[in-house]
Order: structure tokens, then C-alpha cells, then sequence
């Protein structure tokens, strides 16, 4: 399993697994986002992205939000939500920021790696805006939490669980019955039936 930026040609699949999971896809690109991809078998098992808040006022910073990040129920349990968190953090770092934000209605989830929940009168401007927007579109119970870059800390038993990271419910996906395929395996005929 390991995380990697999104291509053009996940655009769909993306699309997809938003839709899925009920996320809002505000501004997409995929180009912000980064996939969780198992090595073995190259299925898309989770993903996240950032998004950038441009300030209006030139003396402002600009900011940026970890947003969209889901994981297939198949895949939950296994570490790919902290690997992409993590991958986002490292992003951000990577492109100047010192502080991260994310505005979620499951906060006890990202406590775990370091956040902390910030007043919603200590938003940023452009986070507010968005916050509103977020307990519009989720019917409320969305906080705001943000994160120093180097206080991320990713929990052992996430590291471990990615490792070895599968499916669930991979052993029963392996094999397929003639219902599978709308056959009924009573009065089916199997070689060369032309059905005449």
C-alpha cells in the first residue's frame, strides 16, 4: 500500500468514490488529491486533498484546508486514512505552510494525529466562509481543527495496519459463481449453447 498524487486518469474513479461516500466535491480537481493504492492488486482505496484558501488582503496568509478525505468501507481499519492525512500534512509542509486546517464532523478521528479543535471566532476568514458552507451541506456538527505541520505524529498501530493492508472480504471477492453472471447453474449449458 503506499499514497500517491492523483492523475488525470483517476478523475473518474474519484468522482466516483465522492459520491459514494456523500462528500462535497467543491471546486474539484484532481489534481489536488492524493490516492491510497494497494501495490498488489493497484485498487484505489482511499484518497484526500488539499485545498487553498487565497486571501483577498495582501498582508494575509493564504491557507490551506485538508478536505475530501474518504476511505472505501472495504478498506477501513487499516491505516490508508492516516497515510493520506499524513501525505497531505507532508504536502502542505512541503509548499511553505506551517499550519494545516480541516472542518469535519468526525474531529475524535483526527485528534489522534495531533490536531486540535480551534474556536470558530479564531477561523481564518476564507475558513468560516467554508465552515458555514460544510454544516450546510453535513446538517451541522462540523467543528474546525488545525494542526502545526511538525506536531503531526501518525500512531504506530497505523503504521503497522498499513502495512499489511488488504480488503475486507478480499477471500470472498476471489471466487465467482455462474449467479454472478446471471446463469442459472440448473438449466445452463456451458459449451458452445448457441440456444437454438
Amino acid at each position: 500500500m503506499y499514497v500517491r498524487d492523483a492523475k488525470n486518469r483517476d478523475e473518474a474513479w474519484l468522482l466516483d468514490a465522492i459520491e459514494q461516500l456523500g462528500l462535497d466535491d467543491v471546486a474539484f480537481r484532481s489534481r489536488d488529491y492524493v490516492i491510497a493504492v494497494d501495490e498488489e492488486s493497484g485498487d484505489r482505496a482511499g484518497f484526500g486533498r488539499l485545498r487553498l484558501h487565497r486571501s483577498d488582503d495582501e498582508d494575509a496568509e493564504n491557507r490551506i484546508e485538508l478536505t475530501g478525505i474518504g476511505v472505501l468501507p472495504e478498506w477501513r481499519g487499516r491505516g490508508v486514512g492516516g497515510h493520506v492525512v499524513e501525505r497531505l500534512v507532508d504536502t502542505a509542509a512541503a509548499n511553505g505552510f506551517e499550519t494545516v486546517y480541516v472542518l469535519t464532523d468526525q474531529p475524535e478521528y483526527l485528534t489522534q494525529f495531533g490536531f486540535d479543535a480551534v474556536d470558530t471566532d479564531d477561523l481564518p476568514e476564507a475558513l468560516s466562509d467554508r465552515l458555514a458552507e460544510k454544516r450546510e451541506f453535513l446538517g451541522g456538527g462540523v467543528v474546525g481543527l488545525r494542526l502545526a505541520v511538525g506536531d503531526f505524529e501518525m500512531p504506530d498501530r497505523f503504521r503497522e495496519a498499513f502495512k499489511a493492508a488488504e480488503p475486507a472480504d478480499a477471500a470472498d471477492d476471489a471466487s465467482e459463481s455462474p449467479e454472478d453472471f446471471g446463469i442459472d447453474p440448473e438449466s445452463a449449458t456451458y459449451k458452445y449453447d448457441t440456444g437454438r
